[in-house]
C-alpha cells in the first residue's frame, strides 16, 4: 500500500487527484499539499521518520507549473536526499517531459487525469517500490503505438512512423503529420521494431527504410534523407544501412 503525496497549487485539480488516488486499492493514504513549499516541510518530516515511520512518504504526485518553488525545483531538491520519495508528475503542459525523466520521475501525466492513465502510473510505482508483485501489462496491437496529447491517448500507425529520435528515458515518433513524445527507450524501440523494417543509425536515431528517400555521401560523411528531414549516419552503421538499402524490395 503506497503512502502518497498530492501537490497542487489549484484546490479543484487537488481535490480531483486525490479523489482518483483514494480510489485505487493500492494507496493506503493519500495526503494534500497546495505548493511546492508545503510538500517539501511534509516530506522532510517523512524523511525524518525513516521508510517505515508514521510520516513516510513512498510517492509524490506532483503539478509542475506553481507560484515560487515549482514543481521541477521540488524535484531538484529531491534528488540530494539519500532516500527520497518516488516522483510522478501530473500537469497540463507536455513541455517539461524531458526535462522530468532526467529527474528520474517514475511517470508523466497530462491533466486532466483520466483514471486508467492514474492507474498505470501508481502500477510503476508500486513496482519500484516493491510493495506488490509485478502486474503484467498485455502489449497493446502490434501494428500501432498509443501516445498522450492533451490528456487523450491516440494509436499511431507503426508504418507511418519516418523516423525516431532519443529524448533521454523519452523516444520521439516522426510521422508526415507531426510527432509523438513516448516513454520508451530507442534501445527498446529498436529491438520490437528491427522485424518492421527500423534500422539504427545513429546512437540518437533509428529510421524505417521503407521512408528513406535519398543516401547522400559527401566527403566521407553519409546522411539520408526520411520524411523530409536529412540525418547523419554514424561511420559504424553505415555499411549496413548502405546493404539494407540496396536489398529493399
Amino acid at each position: 500500500m503506497l503512502r502518497a503525496l498530492a501537490v497542487d497549487d489549484e484546490r479543484p485539480s487537488l481535490e480531483e487527484l486525490l479523489y482518483l488516488l483514494n480510489a485505487d486499492p493500492r494507496i493506503g493514504t493519500a495526503e494534500g499539499a497546495g505548493d511546492a513549499t508545503e510538500a517539501l516541510r511534509r516530506i522532510n518530516r517523512a524523511l525524518e521518520s525513516g521508510p517505515g515511520g508514521p510520516e513516510a512518504i513512498d510517492v509524490v504526485f506532483l503539478d509542475i507549473q506553481m507560484p515560487g518553488l515549482d514543481g521541477l525545483d521540488l524535484a531538484r531538491l529531491l534528488t540530494g536526499f539519500a532516500q527520497p520519495p518516488l516522483v510522478v508528475f501530473v500537469t497540463a503542459h507536455e513541455d517539461f517531459a524531458v526535462q522530468a525523466f532526467d529527474l528520474k520521475a517514475v511517470d508523466y501525466v497530462l491533466k486532466p487525469v483520466r483514471k486508467e492513465r492514474l492507474a498505470e502510473a501508481i502500477r510503476r510505482a508500486v513496482e519500484l517500490t516493491g510493495s506488490a508483485p509485478r502486474i503484467p501489462v498485455h502489449e497493446p496491437d502490434p501494428d500501432h503505438i498509443p501516445v498522450e496529447l492533451g490528456g487523450v491517448t491516440r494509436f499511431v500507425a507503426v508504418d507511418d512512423i519516418t523516423h525516431v529520435e532519443a529524448q533521454g528515458d523519452y523516444a520521439r515518433l516522426h510521422t508526415d503529420r507531426g510527432s509523438h513524445l513516448v516513454r520508451i527507450p530507442l534501445s527498446t524501440l529498436e529491438e520490437r521494431w528491427r522485424s518492421r523494417g527500423f534500422v539504427r543509425i545513429h546512437r540518437r536515431h533509428l529510421v524505417a527504410l521503407r521512408h528513406v528517400g535519398e543516401l547522400r555521401l559527401d566527403a566521407g560523411t553519409v546522411s539520408v534523407v526520411v520524411g523530409g528531414e536529412e540525418l547523419q549516419v554514424s561511420r559504424r552503421h553505415a555499411r549496413e544501412l548502405r546493404d539494407l538499402l540496396m536489398r529493399r524490395p
